[in-house]
């Protein structure tokens, strides 16, 4: 397993792969890695002959009072982790490394529209600090696929949206969510739940199968069932950010003939934001 920090290893690196014309793909996390990473490497690995992890806490998506000095840094055991996996070498850079001219002089990447609503709304600047770091990633490593998880829903379709629209020749794959056998979606940010927040949080995943069982079944009042579902979480012990029945490609409200929706969630639990989705085809 390698691992490298500087710009310079990981082209060089990438260029040995390409001389024997090998395919990379990159799964881009923030490290303190769980299952549903692991997961992702695995897709990797299906759609490219190399697979690049990169382990960086990014501080240009955390807004002021959030959690970046907290989060936990666990390289040691993430490479662990990865030797029993697919993972060819980790990307591990510094800051100065990803920003060389310093966060403030940093140049930036948005996508205005999908990153409005949402977690956008509720994180000002979050979005802009995905792209901007996601978008130097991809330059550094110039990855021909990278794999992103479903859980963080909004973000993958920015994500793709930033690759369409600056022309980037990387395909954008999205992995299934990773649930614990509760249901609760597989997060770094768990590990902060108390055990009485812990028993509660499946209740998130629940509204959404239940919201998605309705819809299924051929109700079409939105606005009834977003509301039922929310009232259930916030009488469980949830502060509710926001729970919506969107279309599924672009986030827009969907009108009662579409037949590919989300059930979008984020709440808190405690001092813990949770987020959580599930697609619906009907």
């Amino acid at each position: 397993m390698l691992v490298v920090h500087k710009k310079q290893e990981i082209a060089e690196q990438v260029s040995e792969w390409r001389h024997h014309d090998d395919h990379v793909a990159l799964v881009p996390t923030m490290g303190n890695l769980h299952a549903g990473h692991l997961a992702l490497v695995e897709l990797a690995r299906e759609h490219a002959e190399r697979v690049v992890v990169s382990i960086f806490v990014n501080p240009t998506q955390f807004g002021e009072g959030e959690d970046f000095e907290a989060y936990p840094r666990t390289l040691e055991r993430d490479k662990r982790h990865l030797k029993k996996t697919s993972a060819d070498l980790i990307f591990a850079p510094s800051i100065e490394t990803v920003y060389p001219f310093g966060l403030d002089l940093a140049t930036k990447v948005s996508v205005p529209g999908l990153t409005q609503n949402f977690c956008g709304a509720a994180r000002p600047g979050h979005f802009d600090g995905v792209t901007t770091v996601v978008a130097r990633l991809f330059a550094m490593v110039q990855p021909d696929v990278a794999v992103f998880g479903q859980k963080d829903y909004q973000q993958q379709l920015v994500l793709r949206h930033m690759a369409t629209d600056m022309s980037l020749p990387i395909s954008i794959i999205t992995g299934n969510t990773v649930r614990d056998d509760d249901g609760l979606a597989l997060s770094s940010r768990n590990s902060y739940l108390s055990d009485e927040e812990r028993a509660i949080a499946p209740l998130l995943y629940e509204s959404l199968t239940s919201v998605s069982s309705e819809l299924q079944n051929g109700r079409r009042n939105f606005e009834e069932l977003e509301a039922s579902a929310i009232t259930r979480l916030s009488d469980s012990g949830f502060d509710v950010d926001y729970l919506s029945i969107r279309r599924a490609q672009n986030l827009e409200i969907p009108d009662r003939d579409c037949d590919d929706l989300v059930v979008l969630v984020a709440a808190k639990l405690g001092g813990t934001r949770l987020i959580d989705n599930v697609v619906v085809t009907i």
